[in-house]
Protein backbone atom coordinates (compact mmCIF):
# COMPACT_ATOMS: atom_id res chain seq x y z
CA UNK A 1 0.00 0.00 0.00
CA UNK A 2 1.28 3.32 -0.67
CA UNK A 3 1.37 6.23 2.12
CA UNK A 4 0.60 9.47 0.18
CA UNK A 5 2.78 12.45 1.82
CA UNK A 6 1.05 16.21 1.67
CA UNK A 7 2.65 19.32 2.31
CA UNK A 8 0.63 22.06 4.79
CA UNK A 9 -2.12 22.94 2.09
CA UNK A 10 -2.57 19.21 1.71
CA UNK A 11 -1.44 18.61 -1.58
CA UNK A 12 0.13 15.99 -2.30
CA UNK A 13 4.21 16.10 -2.75
CA UNK A 14 4.79 12.31 -3.28
CA UNK A 15 4.32 8.85 -2.17
CA UNK A 16 6.24 6.12 -0.09
CA UNK A 17 6.00 2.23 -1.61
CA UNK A 18 6.87 -0.95 -0.08
CA UNK A 19 8.35 -2.63 -3.02
CA UNK A 20 9.56 -5.90 -1.26
CA UNK A 21 9.27 -6.74 2.06
CA UNK A 22 11.31 -4.18 3.83
CA UNK A 23 12.59 -2.27 1.22
CA UNK A 24 10.77 0.97 0.36
CA UNK A 25 10.91 3.32 -2.47
CA UNK A 26 9.96 7.21 -2.81
CA UNK A 27 8.46 9.18 -5.50
CA UNK A 28 7.66 12.75 -5.75
CA UNK A 29 4.67 14.28 -6.93
CA UNK A 30 5.71 13.05 -11.18
CA UNK A 31 6.32 10.08 -10.23
CA UNK A 32 9.91 10.22 -10.33
CA UNK A 33 12.10 8.06 -8.03
CA UNK A 34 13.72 10.53 -5.29
CA UNK A 35 15.57 7.22 -3.70
CA UNK A 36 15.30 4.06 -1.41
CA UNK A 37 15.33 2.70 2.13
CA UNK A 38 16.30 -0.88 3.15
CA UNK A 39 15.22 -1.72 6.78
CA UNK A 40 17.81 -4.94 6.50
CA UNK A 41 20.79 -2.78 6.10
CA UNK A 42 18.74 0.28 7.62
CA UNK A 43 20.27 2.30 5.12
CA UNK A 44 18.48 5.29 2.36
CA UNK A 45 20.07 5.80 -1.18
CA UNK A 46 19.24 8.35 -3.68
CA UNK A 47 17.81 7.92 -7.06
CA UNK A 48 21.24 6.86 -8.27
CA UNK A 49 22.07 4.29 -5.57
CA UNK A 50 24.41 6.96 -3.57
CA UNK A 51 24.28 6.56 0.18
CA UNK A 52 22.41 9.46 1.98
CA UNK A 53 22.40 8.20 5.27
CA UNK A 54 21.88 5.73 7.70
CA UNK A 55 18.18 5.23 9.01
CA UNK A 56 14.82 5.81 6.96
CA UNK A 57 15.55 8.85 5.66
CA UNK A 58 13.00 9.03 2.89
CA UNK A 59 11.29 12.32 3.43
CA UNK A 60 14.21 14.11 3.28
CA UNK A 61 14.99 13.35 -0.36
CA UNK A 62 11.86 15.07 -1.57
Amino acid sequence: MDHILKDDRGRIIGKIKEITIGKFEIRDNTGRVKGRYDAKINETRDDRGKLYGKGNLLTRLL
